[in-house]
């Protein structure tokens, strides 16, 4: 079953095209490498499926519904309830301890935090960084942000789980524990996964890959 149909997608950053009317299915519950080098238009790609941003042309279907009819307040609601972010840079909130900046996309979308707290103790303690809930992100090392930040992706049991170069600050020993674990929670959790990289070791962990090179598809 597809779940996400990309449409010949266009888009421009004045006249550069980062995607150039691509298309390209997801299927539900399966696994995907992105792959291409910068400029190619997968960031731009992963932006338009997370509903971070809109295209000039193009569509994008999603379970049957059309992902740019939405208006603001839909998308916002959209990206609340279906997707989880990763990204390579954790975009924690320094102000608040780790456990808060997780429950945070709960207490967003207006849904009881006492199952996503659950949810989240239970993955800390998995990736063994329960130590880490009651400190502020700048007492944490690098590591440690990355898994607290996959985990408040994980916390609303996302259908789609869109990682943008998640390991490109980690060597390669790490590089590999980091796409393993995404793997496995987003098989745990039933969630689609795509990632983002530069870097064919990475990709080659998946065996369902999409090659980019300006704005389309080369494979």
């Amino acid at each position: 079953m597809e779940m996400i149909s990309v449409n010949k997608i266009t888009k421009k950053y004045g006249d550069f095209y980062a995607l150039n009317e691509l298309s390209l299915n997801f299927s539900a519950g399966e696994q995907y490498a992105i792959l291409g080098a910068s400029g190619s238009g997968k960031s731009s790609l992963l932006y338009l499926m997370g509903g971070l941003d809109r295209p000039d042309s193009g569509e994008i279907i999603i379970d049957d519904n059309s992902l740019f009819s939405m208006n603001d307040k839909e998308m916002a609601l959209f990206r609340n309830r279906y997707v989880g972010f990763v990204f390579q840079f954790h975009f924690l909130l320094p102000s608040i301890d780790c456990l808060q900046n997780i429950l945070l996309p709960a207490q967003i979308g207006g849904v009881s935090d006492k199952e996503v707290k659950k949810r989240s103790l239970e993955l800390a303690d998995h990736l063994g960084v329960s130590h880490c809930l009651e400190k502020y992100p700048y007492q944490l090392s690098g590591g440690e942000q990355q898994r607290i930040s996959i985990i408040r992706a994980l916390s609303l049991k996302p259908k789609m789980l869109l990682c943008d170069e998640p390991t490109g600050s980690l060597d390669s020993e790490n590089s590999q524990k980091v796409t393993s674990l995404l793997k496995e929670l987003a098989k745990e959790f039933s969630s689609t996964l795509a990632v983002v990289t530069h870097d064919p070791s990475v990709a080659e962990h998946f065996d369902k890959q999409y090659h980019l090179k300006d704005g389309r598809l080369i494979n």
